[in-house]
């Protein structure tokens, strides 16, 4: 074996040690390491060069970064998350044919798909899917995320809570409780607008929480404009905090009468 990928082998091996115990700082330092040590292949993206250990070190540096999107999970960092996933995804792409598959694609995969939507950014999301075979729109970590979508779109906001339970691998959980605060925020909003006051238990029902004390600390913590009092929740103190946006009538007017004069002109 070549000494730099002997050198990425034993420092990963070390990574995945600290990584089953769960030294995530650990990791994180040696991860900056491998990273760097990883721009020394040329074989790797973007190069691409035909190297003789190309295949090696593909597989290597495939892994290495399957592990530190699972790594941004367990330390729940968004951010890390995203810039590890596309440093990943050419490993999925561009070298996909190349190398054996890894039966971590498709759990990450899945993952990108529930950040997407934890994001609201349902246009990337769809985007996503059309670049998936169709039998990879068939794998349950994929179909889990298709769904999660519907039921969000349609406002069945009870399934995606409920998905929790049924998420199909441990990394999912804490994108599911992101996902559970992104339904229960929509659905807030949606609410304060939609009625001037709710009754306790109305609220705790709508809001998808399990007791009342788990409503009032979301109300303390997210909604402190909302009023508690009677055994009920009053919007009226939002509503009155949200200004409303006047309409340039007599600007867009000009601009219109404008726009006609200097067509009439060019005609």
């Amino acid at each position: 074996m070549d000494p730099q990928r002997t050198e990425v082998s034993h420092l990963f091996e070390r990574f995945k040690a600290a990584f089953v115990r769960k030294d995530y700082n650990f990791c994180t330092n040696l991860l900056s390491q491998l990273k760097v040590l990883l721009t020394k292949f040329r074989s790797l993206p973007p190069l691409f060069e035909n190297t003789p250990n190309a295949v090696q070190e593909l597989t290597l540096a495939r892994e290495i970064y399957e592990h530190a999107v699972v790594l941004s999970v367990k330390i729940e960092d968004q951010d890390a998350f995203e810039r590890d996933f596309f440093q990943l995804k050419p490993y999925y792409t561009d070298a996909g044919s190349r190398l054996p598959p890894s039966p971590q694609e498709y759990p990450i995969l899945g993952l990108n798909l529930l950040t997407l939507l934890v994001q609201n950014r349902i246009a990337e999301f769809h985007t996503e899917l059309e670049l998936l075979s169709s039998s990879a729109l068939e794998n349950p970590y994929i179909k889990h995320a298709v769904e999660l979508e519907q039921s969000f779109m349609e406002g069945a906001y009870n399934h995606v809570s409920s998905a929790r339970q049924t998420a199909p691998h441990e990394t999912y959980v804490y994108f599911m409780d992101l996902l559970a605060k992104t339904v229960r925020d929509e659905i807030a909003g949606c609410s304060e607008k939609a009625y001037d006051y709710l009754s306790i238990n109305d609220a705790q029902q709508m809001l998808l929480f399990s007791s009342d004390r788990d409503l009032l600390e979301y109300i303390g913590a997210e909604h402190r404009e909302w009023e508690v009092k009677d055994g009920a929740v009053f919007f009226q103190k939002a509503k009155e905090s949200t200004p409303c946006k006047e309409i340039p009538s007599l600007q867009l007017i000009n601009q219109t009468l404008n726009y006609a004069r200097e067509l009439e002109q060019i005609v």
